[in-house]
């Protein structure tokens, strides 16, 4: 679309004037040699960078997300006793998976992906639900189950995409909040481990994760340019120096083994279909195309891109189902874009989406490289937790931002603001309160995100679309006896 031009009067010929051509040295900010400044013609989120920097921002998205798909893996090995072939498989379709989800959403071709800087992960509640499938009807159904609900969120959506009416800011900012305290949890664990479990809050892992939290608000506050976007990665780094440093880092073990790792088609075998089984899965994918529509809401405010709800969100929801349709078939759980390069984004203002794509690149090499991955999961958790909680926390303060435009004068969006966040919040910040329901509903109820999302969107229905006709009908006829 060309840039807007100062007005002038109406030609006399009907045939436009055209615009003064631009030499290929111009940017977009060139002032015109006779007239004002032009106006960007390229928003920050097309902005193709230079190549050095874009690697360097790219490698600081993996850097960041990477020890997700690693803990994924290695979760899912243990719980299901696999074998080393077997995991090492699965780890290496998790990078180059998570490396094409990544170049569809931030690349975003014919009617999939919002052009939007996202990367995308394995993990989380979709990752349970894969699990407690696998442990009840075997490893070939979770695999249907989740090749079946790609194809059932390609079916659901067209409906989904006509409710996107009832999920106004107050909605979505209740959600980003209680998205952004479970990530900010999540990354906490990395530092402390599980309550309960040994080597829970080891004085050394705080300090690791401390110290890679301070190095990274030292390069953020005593740089600028470039190093002070390359914060959070020039962070992480240096708190894996000083974990080497302290002899927490197994550099011996990113030698070992060969050079390629190839991921291999349907490693347990042919799929199992069974809807019944798959029935958990297909369920919460309704409340993942809710966070889907969080997550593409508050990326665009990130990065300051104004979208069509109705376009933009489907075009997320399709390259989250079609990219779990390909990780069904390599024995992952349902692949979903991911809230942490948001938090990147905000905090290094680097917009472009190619750098994302760029991120996926080097995520698809990653999975290829043996080496590479060996080296990235040798970085200490504790390390990796101290920059997650950084960023993570920054899509908290997002989610607020959202709020703080949702009017929250009104009493009836700070009740709803108020329930949605007390439910949501509830099985974040007590883990296993719903432990004496049945398996598949405890599943669902233990997603806060998905009990927040839905409450706030009924409510917000009941209190702003149902309440006020009820009310209109129920005082009208007094009001025509008033006049």
């Amino acid at each position: 679309m060309s840039s807007p031009r100062p007005s002038l009067p109406p030609p006399t010929s009907p045939t436009p004037l055209p615009s003064p051509a631009a030499s290929p040295d111009e940017g977009p900010d060139t002032p015109l040699a006779d007239g004002p400044q032009r106006p960007a013609a390229v928003h920050p989120v097309d902005e193709r960078r230079p190549l050095g920097r874009i690697l360097l921002f790219g490698v600081q998205h993996v850097l960041v997300m990477a020890a997700t798909p690693i803990s994924a893996i290695f979760l899912m090995s243990a719980t299901l006793r696999l074998d080393a072939r077997l995991t090492v498989d699965l780890l290496s379709a998790a990078f180059v998976l998570s490396g094409v989800g990544s170049l569809i959403q931030s690349l975003g071709p014919w009617k999939f992906g919002p052009r939007l800087p996202f990367v995308m992960l394995p993990g989380g509640a979709p990752l349970v639900l894969f699990l407690a499938i696998a442990g009840q009807h075997g490893l070939p159904t979770a695999c249907g189950a989740v090749i079946l609900t790609a194809l059932f969120t390609f079916v659901v959506l067209p409906l989904f995409s006509r409710l996107l009416a009832f999920f106004p800011s107050l909605v979505i900012g209740t959600m980003i909040v209680i998205v952004g305290v479970n990530l900010v949890k999540v990354g906490a664990v990395l530092v402390t481990g599980r309550p309960g479990e040994p080597g829970f809050a080891q004085p050394q892992n705080l300090l690791l994760g401390i110290a890679t939290i301070g190095f990274t608000v030292a390069f953020y506050l005593l740089f600028s340019g470039v190093v002070r976007q390359l914060a959070v990665m020039l962070g992480l780094l240096a708190g894996t120096a000083l974990a080497a440093a302290l002899g927490r880092v197994p550099l011996g073990h990113a030698a070992d083994g060969g050079l390629l790792s190839l991921p291999h088609l349907m490693p347990f075998g042919t799929p199992r279909f069974d809807l019944l089984a798959a029935l958990p899965l297909m369920l919460y994918s309704l409340a993942s195309m809710a966070e889907a529509t969080g997550q593409t809401v508050i990326n665009a405010q990130a990065v300051g891109k104004e979208i069509d709800r109705r376009v933009h969100v489907p075009r997320t929801v399709r390259g989250d189902a079609l990219t779990s349709l390909f990780g069904g078939f390599f024995g992952l759980p349902l692949m979903v874009t991911s809230g942490e390069n948001i938090g990147i984004v905000r905090v290094t203002g680097v917009r472009s989406r190619f750098v994302t794509a760029t991120a996926g690149v080097a995520l698809i090499a990653i999975g290829f490289l043996a080496p590479v991955t060996r080296a990235i999961s040798v970085i200490p958790s504790a390390v990796v937790g101290g920059t997650a909680m950084v960023v993570f926390a920054v899509i908290t303060v997002l989610g607020v931002q959202m709020l703080g435009r949702s009017d929250l004068d009104r009493h009836t969006s700070t009740f709803v603001c108020a329930v949605a966040l007390a439910l949501g919040l509830l099985p974040i910040l007590v883990p296993g309160v719903y432990g004496g329901f049945p398996p598949n509903l405890r599943i669902l109820l233990e997603s806060g995100v998905a009990v927040g999302a839905f409450v706030a969107a009924v409510l917000n229905i009941l209190f702003h679309h149902v309440r006020p006709g009820v009310v209109a009908r129920l005082t009208g006829p007094r009001a025509e006896s008033d006049r």
